[in-house]
């Protein structure tokens, strides 16, 4: 129908704003990598969980409406705790990957995280798939197989690592972590608020990410050379990093945690794209099929509904949502089932989180 088709034309659309967003972020540490000698990646993380802390924990202390930060630390402060740990070391754990193993290495292992967040969400969420959905993943990751054969008949000079099994199991915690956040973040998003996730994990993230700043990095940040492309980068990094966090929420809701991770695949394209540009790295038409490819299984995720099984006794709040990932497609198969022949009125929120 037309309304799937919109549907998925728009998490298509959501899905290539947010890989821009991680583009920005590998680039512009790659250029302070390079370019500058500075390797500061919980520095960077810093930065990002700071703003969060700013804008949106700063929201819960202040807002009139729903929990207040106190009623919320009260009852769920060792939960969070645990999120922002996750989420912390995620990001930390993925970034530090990069020093020890290949780029091909990472970019082929961080699709680990998908067969693990499809897991966690079939146990926690209550996700049921379909074939198809299985279908697409498969094509998902045979892209993502064309991008690692691409970057290698490229030619690229990744280097070896100084110690590759270290850098792969690093890459495969690194994205176990991801899968643990992203189930939470969807949990928390779809039955509690969007404001409520980003406020949490802004104050323990930057918790956190301070006390181990200081013990792994106080030395490297002592002898970064600041001048104004430097902080140019940091300023870069530090917009992407909280455009990602921001809008990836909003993605979630509407769509799931999984369907994202699909979409997010074409970051890497995205990367190499201005790597040739920047980095001097070479072209390959790959690139370009490897992008059709994953769009394709993109699509195929997104074209059906997953549904959502029938949870037993839980002490979880349920879900405020229709239960389905895909829940603005799911709602006018719903509605066309019991009125056939009529046309669908979405009613829009009366408030937004």
């Amino acid at each position: 129908t037309s309304f799937a088709l919109k549907y998925t034309v728009k998490t298509l659309f959501l899905g290539q704003m947010l890989s821009l967003f991680i583009c920005g972020t590998a680039v512009t540490s790659q250029s302070l990598a390079k370019n500058c000698n500075v390797n500061t990646p919980m520095l960077q993380s810093f930065i990002n969980y700071c703003l969060l802390f700013l804008v949106y924990t700063m929201t819960l202390a202040f807002r009139k409406d729903g929990d207040s930060l106190l009623t919320i630390l009260k009852r769920k402060w060792w939960k969070y705790i645990l999120l922002g740990l996750v989420d912390v070391e995620a990001n930390y754990t993925t970034v530090k990957a990069y020093q020890y193993t290949t780029l091909t290495s990472v970019q082929l292992l961080d699709c680990f995280g998908i067969p693990v967040l499809m897991a966690l969400s079939w146990f926690i969420l209550h996700a049921r798939y379909k074939l198809i959905h299985f279908i697409a993943v498969a094509v998902c990751l045979l892209g993502v197989g064309t991008m690692v054969g691409a970057d290698i008949l490229a030619g690229r000079k990744d280097g070896e690592g100084s110690n590759v099994v270290i850098g792969d199991v690093l890459v495969l915690l690194g994205a176990s972590l991801y899968a643990i956040s992203n189930v939470s973040e969807e949990y928390i998003v779809k039955n509690l608020s969007r404001v409520e996730f980003l406020g949490m994990v802004g104050l323990f993230g930057t918790i956190i990410s301070s006390l181990q700043l200081a013990i792994v990095e106080h030395r490297d940040i002592a002898n970064i050379q600041w001048n104004w492309k430097v902080a140019l980068l940091f300023l870069a990094f530090a917009v992407c990093m909280f455009g990602l966090y921001s809008f990836m929420p909003l993605v979630i809701k509407v769509t799931s945690a999984t369907s994202v991770n699909l979409g997010i695949l074409t970051a890497d394209l995205y990367s190499l794209f201005f790597g040739i540009f920047l980095f001097g790295y070479k072209f390959s038409v790959l690139y370009l099929l490897s992008f059709v490819v994953i769009m394709v299984g993109f699509i195929l995720y997104c074209s059906t509904p997953t549904r959502t099984a029938e949870p037993g006794s839980t002490n979880l709040p349920l879900a405020a949502s229709t239960g389905f990932d895909n829940f603005a497609l799911k709602i006018e198969e719903n509605h066309r089932e019991t009125h056939p022949g009529s046309s669908l009125n979405l009613p829009t929120s009366d408030h937004e989180d």
